[in-house]
C-alpha cells in the first residue's frame, strides 16, 4: 500500500534537514531557498514496538516493518497558486500525496534566513493555506463553470453538484480549507475526483531548537491555538537534534542521547507514528520461522482486503483467515500455545481487521 506524506512548508524551515534525517536520502541542505528542486522521496520504516516483540518470540530470519512514503517537496512562496517560484510544480506534488505534513519554523536563528526575514509560523502556515486555498478555489470555479451551462438543461445531478459547488466556493473565499467545510458523505464523494489540496489531513510540525524540543516554546503554543478548530495534531521537533542522532551508529548511541536530552524517543518516531495516524491505517502481521512481518491497511479492511495487500490471490481464493491477538499471542508466546489455548479464531470475508491482529490466510485459486 504506496501512501505517500507531502512534507511542504517556506523556504528555510527544516523540511531536507528533517526529511535527510527520515530516510537517510541526504537530499542537498543548505542556508538558501529552493535548494530542493525536485521533491525528494524516501520509503521510511514505521516504528512498532509489537513488531520487535513478535520478532523476540519468533527469532525469523527476515524483519520487516510496514512503511510510509515521504517527499520532500519545494518549498513555497507568496503567488505560488499563480505560478511564483516553483509553484505550480509544488501544488502538482501537493496533489499526489495522501496526507500533508506542514514543516513551522518555531525558533530564532541568526545564522538560518528567513525567506520573510522574521520568525512568525502563523504568518507562515497562513501563506501556505492562502496559496493552497487559491489553488483549489481556482480548481472549484473551473468545475463550476461546466456544471451551471448543464444545471441550466435542467439536468438533476447537474443542479444538486452545483449547489454543493458553491457550497465549497463560499467556504474557500472566506480564506478556510475545505478539511474544515461541515458536508456529509454524499456531498463529499461528489466533489471526490477534484483532489481539492485542502481537503488532505495536515499534521503540523513545529520546528524548535533543543532548548524547547521536551516542554515547546511560545511559538509552538501559538500554533497549537491556531489550529485548534482544525483538528489537527501539532507536534514539536528539533531538526538539528533529529540530524545528530540519525549519525548514530547503535540503538544504544541513540537512547543515550534521548536520554541526555530528557526524551524517551525521538522526534522523528512521533512524527512517523502522527503520520501513520493521520492516514487512519491499521498494523496486522504474519508471523513465521523465515519473516515476521507488519503490514498496512486503512481502518474497516475486511480480511479479504487485507489478504490482497499481501498478494491478490489471497483476496481471489479467500477461505478463511485464521486471527491471534496481539495479547494472547505476547501472553502465550507461540501460535502452537495460542492454538492449545484455543485462542486463534477463524474469521470470514466479513470480518473486519483489527489494529495488532497476527492473521495466517487461507485461500485456493
Amino acid at each position: 500500500m504506496a501512501l505517500r506524506c507531502g512534507i511542504v512548508g517556506l523556504p528555510n524551515v527544516g523540511k531536507s534537514t528533517l526529511f535527510n534525517s527520515l530516510s537517510n536520502a541526504k537530499a542537498q541542505s543548505a542556508n538558501y531557498p529552493f535548494c530542493t528542486i525536485e521533491p525528494n522521496v524516501g520509503m521510511i520504516p514505521v516504528p512498532d514496538e509489537r513488531l520487535d516483540k513478535i520478532a523476540e518470540l519468533e527469532q525469523p530470519e527476515k524483519v520487516t516493518p510496514t512503511t510510509i512514503e515521504f517527499v520532500d517537496i519545494a518549498g513555497l512562496v507568496k503567488g505560488a497558486s499563480k505560478g511564483e517560484g516553483l509553484g505550480n510544480q509544488f501544488l502538482a506534488n501537493i496533489r499526489e500525496t495522501d496526507a500533508i505534513i506542514h514543516i513551522l519554523r518555531c525558533f530564532e536563528d541568526d545564522n538560518i534566513t528567513h525567506v520573510d526575514a522574521t520568525v512568525d509560523p502563523i504568518r507562515d502556515k497562513e501563506i501556505v493555506d492562502a496559496e493552497l486555498q487559491l489553488k483549489d478555489l481556482e480548481t472549484v470555479e473551473n468545475r463550476l463553470q461546466k456544471v451551471q451551462r448543464q444545471a441550466k438543461t435542467g439536468d438533476k445531478d447537474s443542479k444538486l453538484l452545483q449547489k454543493v459547488l458553491l457550497k465549497y466556493k463560499e467556504h474557500l473565499n472566506e480564506g478556510r480549507s475545505v478539511r474544515e467545510l461541515q458536508v456529509d458523505d454524499d456531498e463529499k464523494a461528489m466533489v471526490k475526483d477534484l483532489h481539492l489540496l485542502t481537503d488532505k489531513p495536515v499534521l503540523y510540525v513545529c520546528n524548535v531548537d533543543e532548548e524547547s524540543v521536551v516542554e515547546g516554546n511560545q511559538y509552538v503554543g501559538n500554533v497549537k491555538s491556531a489550529v485548534k478548530d482544525e483538528e489537527a495534531e501539532v507536534i514539536a521537533v528539533a531538526a538539528g537534534v533529529e540530524a545528530e542522532i540519525a549519525e548514530l551508529e547503535t540503538k544504544e548511541e541513540r537512547k543515550m542521547f534521548l536520554d541526555d536530552i530528557g526524551l524517551k524517543e525521538s522526534g522523528l518516531t512521533r512524527m512517523i507514528r502522527a503520520a501513520y495516524k493521520l492516514l487512519d491505517l491499521n498494523t496486522f502481521f504474519t508471523a513465521g520461522p523465515k519473516e515476521v512481518r507488519a503490514w498496512t491497511v486503512k481502518k474497516g479492511s475486511t480480511a479479504p482486503e487485507a489478504g490482497a495487500v499481501i498478494h491478490s490471490d489471497f483476496q481471489r481464493g479467500f477461505i478463511k483467515a485464521e486471527v491471534i491477538k496481539y495479547a494472547d499471542f505476547i501472553k502465550y508466546k507461540s501460535e502452537a500455545a495460542c492454538r492449545e489455548a484455543g485462542k486463534i479464531n477463524l474469521e470470514g470475508k466479513n470480518y473486519i481487521v483489527k489494529d495488532g491482529d497476527l492473521m495466517n490466510f487461507k485461500f485456493n485459486v
